[in-house]
Parts: C-alpha cells; structure tokens; sequence
C-alpha cells in the first residue's frame, strides 16, 4: 500500500507536471493476480484495485492500520468494473457481474475476493473509510439503480449518475460511492464545477479506448491546475480543489467521498467567471 500526505494549497501552486502527478494521481489501480492500494491523508480514504486471477485474493492490512484486522474501525465500498466475480465475506459469499456493487459494513473480519473466469478477471474497485458505526452489508445490483440523469447535448455533459453507497440506498459512517457514465457525444463531467470543503473525493476514470486521455481540473478555482489520464487511472481532489474534466471522447468515472457528512448535495458551487 502507498501512502500520499495532505498538501496545503499553497504549496501546489509551485509543482510541476511532474510533482502533480506524484501527488495527486495514481497511474496503476488494476493488474491481474494483485492488489493495489493507496492510503491518502485526505480524511484517511483507503482506494485502488483488487484483481484476483487464478487466485484468491484477500486484504491484509493490520499493522499498518494498528488494528487486528483490516475492517476493524472501517467501511468498504466495492464496484466491480471487470469480469464476474465473487466478494465472501466471512464465509458468506457475494456475487458480482459488472457495474454490481457491495458496502461492507464495519467488523467484516474476513475479505475475500475470487474471478469467476482467470481469462476475464474482475476488477473490484474498492473505497475504504474509517466508521464510527457498524452498518450492514449490501449488495448493489446496477439494474435496479434509477439513475439521476442530467446534462444536455448542447453543453456536452449529458449523464447518468448512479448512487451506490448513498443514503438512497444504504446507510453508511460516512462514505460515499458511485458511478458516472457519460452519453456518446458528452465529454465533460461536474461543470460548473465545485468544491467540497467538507469532504474530499477520489475519481476512477475508465471504459476509456487506448488513445482517450481525461484532462481532470483542480486546484483552487483561481488557482486551476490539471492532470492528463488514461483508462483506468484515479485522481486524489482534497477539499478545496475543484474535481471536474474533459476528455476527447466519453467514459465512465467513480467517484467516492468521505468526511464530514453523507449529505450529497453539500458543495461549495464555482461560478464560472471565477475559474482562472
């Protein structure tokens, strides 16, 4: 597991290309038979990609937490973006086609994930927060999420936002979790943009072809920087930058949050003659 610590936004405003991206972006989330994890600063969010091949595979991260084992004093939210597979958890298993979800309430002790098929993996992309409660378990079918739809064609933000980890559709501490798609024609995602001064947020972009770069914004709204991604890559947005992005076709995103509250609709909105 890496570790990213917080930047205050004054410093950003002296990075290169390069420190941006050491930073803030994360360029290997899924590879077959292994786990990659990252552990940011910003509210003690845990991202990244489990992608279990012939094996199972499980997370085992007990010293570096200082706890007994890994969902002691955690939550996780699960998406799988890859082939079918299968989440047990504590001897109970889960099983999940693509876009399927699981929130895995605190004190699961035992995490275990498994392929269906080693030649299409599953890529289970997981959020992980610290919880002062524990919740159930649930699973999240994708077929029977009514999307929120939003955008039009003529601003080339037409979407669907799907709400997994959401007060609509399960209860949780305080993360927050879904999924993005954007419509043939539509590249831009969150504008006008915002900030959470309350929570930060992580964004996963992929379904994205082989040349598709997403050009994702942040930093403070007078103060934009930016960072050019492929599929399958993920960007850290603390709280007081903005988290928004275009892209020279359209694809999907995840988007997870934490911090001080599970109110979706609490942002700090950017009016557009204040971008710079």
């Amino acid at each position: 597991m890496e570790t990213r610590y917080a930047i205050h936004p004054e410093d950003m405003k002296r990075y290169t290309t390069d420190d941006l991206r050491r930073e803030f972006l994360v360029e290997t989330i899924f590879e077959a038979g292994k786990i990659h994890l990252t552990y940011t600063h910003n509210d003690r969010m845990i991202f990244g990609g489990v992608t279990p091949a012939e094996e199972e595979l499980t997370i085992k991260l007990d010293k570096e937490l200082g706890v007994e084992y890994f969902l002691e004093r955690r939550e996780l939210g699960i998406i799988n973006i890859g082939g079918e597979g299968m989440v047990i958890l504590d001897g109970t298993e889960y099983d999940l086609q693509g876009r399927d979800g699981l929130y895995v309430g605190k004190g699961t002790r035992d995490v275990k994930f498994r392929s269906k098929d080693s030649n299409n993996p599953a890529k289970f992309y997981i959020n992980s927060t610290p919880a002062h409660h524990s919740y159930p378990t649930v699973k999240i079918d994708i077929n029977k999420i009514t999307p929120l739809e939003t955008g039009e064609p003529g601003t080339l933000n037409e979407r669907k936002i799907y709400q997994y980890v959401h007060p609509n559709v399960c209860e949780s501490a305080q993360l927050q979790m879904g999924l993005t798609m954007l419509s043939p024609g539509s590249v831009w995602n969150t504008m006008p943009c915002h900030t959470h001064e309350r929570r930060m947020e992580v964004y996963l972009y992929f379904e994205m072809e082989p040349d598709t770069r997403v050009f994702h914004f942040m930093g403070r709204p007078d103060e934009t920087r930016h960072l050019v991604m492929k599929n399958e890559q993920a960007a850290i947005s603390p709280s007081w930058s903005i988290h928004t992005g275009t892209a020279t076709s359209n694809y999907t995103f995840i988007w997870g949050m934490c911090g001080e509250n599970i109110t979706y609709t609490d942002m700090d909105h950017v009016k557009m003659e204040e971008l710079r």
